[in-house]
């Protein structure tokens, strides 16, 4: 029987990337949405369901969820996806949008997850898989909410891990590098006040990074991402971490390898703090 996965946040970036992979090697594919009436490539495809899915709404996830099993009869694999990064000094966001990141990245995924387990446990099978972050084991400065997120993302799978094995799900986590995606543009908020003076010179330096000619030389595209998803789907093992990108690689081994003061200091001296 042909296998069905359900992708939130797929109209672009590695959802879109990873709907057209799988569908490619002969999946059903439910490529979720908040405006799945603005699609216009996957709808096109034989065997893929567009439909709306706002993780923060939740009766657009039960709904989804529902249009998927009556079209293709299961479930198989849901990729929780959908995100964005909300980045700038604590102290300058309001909380409406401190709630809304967690909200988001967070909240929506454990409900997203929630809303599918228990027809994962009725087939006796599934696989859950979360998009994380080399942001979910490292952080930059100014990330504390995005990096918060992800942190949480990291502790949560690795807790379905154990628990969900027992009903015969697996739980895969993704930690992309940097991806040529518009991570930078609908999927990035940021805010500052420039008259908290103490923080500038921080916001100052990581634009001045992030901006700089060969900031990003080293991003893969999301169909490589999608590829490294297809591997944890597929592969048929319990690995819990796949790292997606030579620039995750290298930077959670250096992570890995370094103490707090080595790992913060060499941030610094990047970014010229120091």
């Amino acid at each position: 029987m042909t296998q069905t996965i359900l992708i939130t946040g797929a109209s672009s970036g590695i959802g879109k990337a990873t709907a057209q992979l799988f569908h490619d090697n002969g999946w059903n594919v439910i490529a979720t949405m908040r405006t799945p009436e603005n699609d216009t490539e996957l709808s096109a495809l034989k065997n893929v369901l567009v439909t709306r899915l706002d993780v923060t709404d939740s009766a657009t996830i039960a709904s989804a969820m529902q249009a998927g099993i009556d079209k293709f009869g299961k479930i198989d694999v849901l990729l929780n996806n959908a995100g964005y990064g909300a980045y700038g000094p604590l102290e300058a966001f309001p909380m409406e949008r401190i709630r809304r990141q967690f909200d988001t990245n967070v909240i929506g995924l454990i409900e997203t997850t929630k809303g599918v387990l228990p027809h994962m446990r009725a087939n006796g099978a599934g696989t859950i898989v979360n998009i994380s972050s080399i942001g979910g084991q490292m952080t930059f400065p100014l990330g504390a909410l995005y990096h918060g997120t992800k942190f949480a993302v990291e502790g949560i799978s690795e807790a379905m891990h154990y628990e969900l094995e027992a009903a015969g799900i697996r739980t895969k986590i993704v930690e992309p590098g940097m991806i040529a995606t518009d991570f930078g543009g609908r999927s990035f908020d940021f805010v500052n006040d420039e008259e908290m003076t103490e923080y500038q010179p921080v916001v100052q330096a990581l634009f001045s990074r992030w901006g700089s000619p060969d900031a990003g030389a080293n991003a893969s595209p999301a169909s490589l991402v999608a590829e490294v998803i297809w591997t944890a789907v597929t592969d048929g093992t319990n690995t819990l971490r796949y790292r997606a990108g030579a620039d995750a690689v290298e930077l959670l081994d250096n992570r890995k390898a370094a103490d707090d003061a080595t790992f913060i200091g060499g941030m610094k001296a990047q970014l010229g703090l120091t």
